[in-house]
């Protein structure tokens, strides 16, 4: 089972898009997938048609009332099952204050999935706190939506350090981040093509620090912005489902081809290999000190 928390700190990025589409595109390559919805906003759950109002079932119930995830999870498709959210999991936080071990309750509920699903995605919530923690104490792998956009680059230090780099020096070990993924990607910009060379560098520097991105790569996919990928949600359904034909299905169904094909950065032995979109930057440009100072 391949664990993923799929997490950036600043809005707006993807994130949410990128959980509930690369979810399907997995579905829809015959792996059976769970979904966990994280975030308080329960965005992920009104993606997939889900009414985010049930006190009975979802990840709430599995957090505080240790429910199981077989019996709180609900079927989107044959193949792709949903850990529902609502607003009250806000309130998880304050009430899992004082319960001991509150870091790891979903990597414990998770551990009865092992074989019942190939993949687990989590779309995360924004802000460090339990339920962050708890996504990335559970996954062993990281994907990072990033729209290249200057305040976007801004949040992936913070990202890094302040959260993957904690979680995995003293809970996960085994955390790490397989890659970034180029969202709204609009190749004819100058500023795209800017953030995409200050990542790459910033990757490439980073092969021989003992850190969880040393083996991390920019996924050679990127997804185009395509105003279907955010019509979908409204109608309740992924891209797939809503318009197949259409250039974010093939982005994301190109992207879990990626994920499927690859091995994994940190097991491989060997540096994954950045191949960006052509961009006319000169790659002599020193890299952005938002990004140098990261590591």
């Amino acid at each position: 089972m391949r664990s993923i928390a799929v997490i950036n700190q600043k809005g707006g990025v993807g994130k949410t898009t990128t959980t509930a589409n690369l979810a399907a595109a997995f579905a829809n390559e015959g792996r059976r997938v769970l979904a966990i919805d994280l975030d308080p906003q329960a965005h992920l759950t009104i993606n997939f048609g889900v009414e985010p109002d049930s006190e009975e079932r979802g990840v709430y119930a599995v957090m505080t009332d240790a429910l199981s995830i077989d019996k709180a999870k609900v079927a989107v498709n044959d193949r792709l099952w949903l850990l529902p959210s609502h607003i009250d999991l806000a309130a998880a936080e304050s009430e899992l204050v004082s319960v001991v071990g509150r870091e790891v309750i979903l990597r414990d509920a998770l551990e009865a999935m092992r074989d019942k699903v190939d993949f687990v995605l989590i779309d995360c919530p924004p802000s460090l706190g339990v339920l962050t923690i708890n996504s990335l104490s559970a996954v062993t792998e990281v994907f990072i939506p990033l729209q290249p956009h200057f305040l976007a680059l801004q949040g992936l230090g913070k990202l890094l350090n302040d959260t993957i780099r904690l979680v995995a020096k003293r809970i996960n070990p085994e955390l790490h981040v397989t890659g970034v993924v180029l969202t709204m990607f609009e190749s004819g910009t100058k500023l795209t093509g800017e953030v995409v060379e200050d990542v790459r560098a910033f990757l490439e520097a980073s092969r021989n620090l003992d850190c969880p991105w040393s083996g991390a790569r920019i996924f050679e996919t990127v997804i185009r912005r395509n105003i279907k990928l955010a019509e979908a949600p409204s109608h309740g359904k992924s891209i797939f489902d809503y318009e197949p034909r259409c250039n974010g299905a093939e982005d994301y169904l190109a992207l879990a081809r990626e994920v499927l094909s690859m091995t994994d950065a940190k097991g491989s032995g060997e540096p994954a290999t950045l191949k960006l979109p052509p961009t006319s930057v000169d790659p002599k440009k020193p890299v952005s000190p938002d990004v140098a100072n990261i590591a």
